[in-house]
């Protein structure tokens, strides 16, 4: 586990404008800095940084965050992985309570030996690179492709000669051990009478393809013939920093596209991504030679929710798109929207696009498969649908695969698809779903969930922070963003928890919209509070006296069903707050959308239960001290009178939420016309409700 007094002294080192700086070019706007946002396509800039808040805004697609929530939206990185490459910017070690002295030490080899592999990478791509401009033959290859030099400088295209040793000019030691490790060079054992074994380049007289990660590094390489020959692509071995199963060639150059285009489209071939960059669709990435795999799916939902995955229409492409199909199934949410384009048995995207044009692709990309009938289609590929025993096998083979989907619309929906593809009763169907074992698990039911309930450790806590990039989401990861730096902090609620027992605040694990996604941050033309990405969660001292929010809490606690008579943008600002309040909004909204309203005794008994209880209630454990904080006040009536007093009990929270975005906004200068247009606007609403708050409020005599 990482301790959050880390996190605060490495966020306190950092300067947000440092760290945006190495990759967008920032002028200094007032206070603040300006410049063109990198997540959406603006000619002129929406995108402030701010030295005195340490955050980060763009009024334009609304992205915003402190130099940790930058590292995870600009590289797809988890928090943890975040946190990792701030401390190595900053000097410092991260600390691990429950790590011994000889782990550390294996992870820091481990880390100097994948630094030393990518560093060899880079210089192998350099070089190569270098050797495409002196190879008219190579040019002339790409050209005949279709492929500007833009294109190829954008990816970083190179050429390895046709030499067994070409490499021995780009480093000075043609024997170092890390040639071999990397997989640059093979190397092969001494036969006899010789001093040493035979050693030559892996690749040869091919294109060569850097393969990146999401933070720039080259890990890998893919190479292709220019003329016949076979294989015709090569691809690096895997090593310490290349997995083919975790990688996509051309997420790091694709990832500016993926966001402006809103999805992301899945081939097969390295060719194929760059010919489509080069036609205008630079949202494409592909897989290295493999079937498309569960971290790969999980890895693109961290940069888009809608993916199209492109396969041949030959029966090669029917099979992997059966892999693929399988492999994002446990991350088919309600809001993610995932389709399969079958291209003509004689084209590839590549050729597709050459021949019929990017018009003609974006028709096919709309005519796209939905997953919900893909799924349906692959489980009757083989089913004769006119008999009861064709029937009987399409639900056997149907089943396993919608039992996969996480809890949802969606999942019901196909169930009841398959019901009448079958001709069964939706509810037997509905059953025999439900209690199917999901793979991995023992039993019936559904105990296991990607993309719904999330793992807990045994004492019902949250998971620790020391997660694999493939392992669940924790609550501090990508899918938990905590609501903006309060003032105060962990000092002010000690004794609070010391009465509970616990060292310290542990954040429950996040609950999540009704639609299935994490609460969001501010939206255009919404009134939610704003959020840092990638803070720690901080909690603010308790008030002597009772505060809004104290009562606010209170009146729902009393009549849970006041909550979905709220507006969703009230619910979006309240679910925002800072700890422990956002914390408790998120848990009541999750409450309400899965059991209803429940009396107040229900929800004080879940409020005040041990941390170590289990169960679904067990997170509500934490909440603990603000039960107890308002358990003295006044009963509450019963009527609609109330609800509208909790609605102006709101108002000032709002209002104060306008006002933070406004003065960002009046501190940076001149910025693009929806900058503009939005500081006009929060004028306004700043002003209405000001007025309605006063109008409200009660006269003292």
């Amino acid at each position: 586990m990482i301790p959050q007094s880390f996190i605060q002294d490495l966020l306190a080192r950092t300067d947000v404008a440092d760290i945006v700086g190495r990759y967008v070019t920032l002028k200094k706007a007032g206070i603040n800095y300006k410049g063109l946002c990198p997540f959406h396509g603006e000619k002129s800039p929406s995108f402030i940084v701010s030295p005195s808040r340490q955050t980060y805004h763009c009024f334009g697609c609304g992205v915003h965050g402190n130099a940790l929530g930058f590292l995870m939206e600009f590289s797809g990185l988890g928090f943890v992985d975040a946190v990792k490459d701030l401390a190595q910017m900053q000097g410092m070690q991260v600390p691990d309570e429950d790590i011994s002295p000889q782990e550390r030490e294996r992870q820091k080899q481990v880390k100097e030996k994948q630094t030393s592999l990518t560093d060899v990478m880079a210089t192998a791509a350099q070089h190569w690179k270098q050797q495409l401009k002196k190879s008219q033959r190579a040019i002339d290859y790409l050209k005949a492709r279709g492929l500007s030099g833009q294109i190829a400088a954008r990816f970083g295209l190179g050429y390895a000669p046709d030499s067994w040793r070409g490499l021995a000019s780009a480093f000075p030691k043609y024997d170092e051990p890390l040639l071999v490790e990397s997989g640059l060079v093979i190397s092969h054992e001494p036969q006899d009478g010789e001093t040493e074994g035979k050693r030559y380049d892996r690749f040869r007289d091919r294109i060569m393809f850097p393969i990146r990660n999401p933070q720039g590094q080259v890990i890998g390489f893919g190479g292709r013939v220019l003329d016949k020959g076979e294989p015709k692509y090569l691809n690096s071995p895997e090593t310490p920093v290349f997995v083919k199963g975790r990688e996509l060639y051309g997420l790091f150059e694709g990832r500016s596209a993926l966001r402006n285009k809103g999805y992301a489209i899945v081939t097969e071939g390295y060719m194929d991504v760059v010919a489509l960059a080069q036609w205008g669709y630079g949202n494409a990435v592909a897989t290295l030679g493999t079937a498309c795999t569960a971290e790969h799916a999980q890895k693109l939902f961290r940069f888009t929710d809608q993916v199209v995955f492109s396969f041949d229409g030959d029966a090669a492409g029917r099979r992997a798109a059966g892999r693929a199909l399988e492999a994002v199934l446990p991350h088919a949410t309600d809001t993610r929207r995932i389709s399969f384009l079958f291209l003509p048995a004689e084209h590839d995207p590549d050729s597709y696009i050459r021949e019929f044009g990017p018009e003609a692709f974006e028709v096919c990309i709309k005519k796209a498969v939905p997953l919900s009938r893909q799924v349906l289609e692959h489980a009757s590929a083989d089913c004769d649908l006119d008999s009861a025993e064709g029937r009987a096998r399409l639900l056997v083979q149907a089943i396993p695969l919608i039992a996969q989907f996480p809890e949802g619309a969606l999942k019901g929906l196909i169930a009841d698809d398959l019901a009448q593809m079958a001709r069964a009763a939706p509810d037997e169907v509905r059953r025999r779903i439900a209690e199917h074992p999901l793979p991995g698990t023992r039993g019936t039911g559904q105990t296991a969930r990607a993309g719904s309930e999330r793992p807990r450790n045994v004492d019902g806590g949250p998971p620790p922070f020391d997660q694999d990039e493939g392992a669940p989401a924790g609550p501090m990861d990508d899918q938990h963003i905590p609501t903006f730096e309060p003032d105060g902090g962990n000092e002010a609620w000690a004794d609070v928890y010391a009465e509970q027992g616990q060292a310290a605040y542990t954040p429950p694990e996040p609950a999540r919209r009704r639609d299935g996604q994490p609460w969001k941050p501010w939206k255009s033309g919404g009134s939610s509070r704003w959020q840092s990405r990638g803070s720690p969660v901080v909690q603010r001292p308790v008030p002597q006296a009772a505060t809004p929010l104290d009562r606010i809490v209170w009146a729902l606690i009393s009549h849970s069903d006041f909550w979905e008579q709220l507006p969703s943008t009230t619910q979006d600002l309240l679910c925002d707050q800072a700890a422990p309040y956002g914390e408790f909004f998120r848990w009541l909204d999750h409450t309400v959308l899965n059991h209803g309203s429940l009396p107040r005794e229900e929800l004080t008994r879940q409020m005040t239960a041990e941390p170590s209880d289990t169960g679904d209630h067990a997170e509500a454990a934490h909440f603990k001290a603000l039960a107890r904080r308002i358990a003295h006040f006044h009963e509450l009536p019963d009527d609609q009178d109330t609800v509208q007093s909790l609605v102006y009990l709101i108002k000032p929270i709002e209002l104060v939420s306008l006002n933070e975005e406004l003065n960002l906004l009046l501190e940076s200068g001149e910025l693009s016309e929806a900058a503009e247009k939005r500081k006009t606007e929060l004028f306004g609403l700043t002003k209405d409700l000001k007025l309605e708050i006063s109008q409200h409020r009660p006269i003292s005599g």
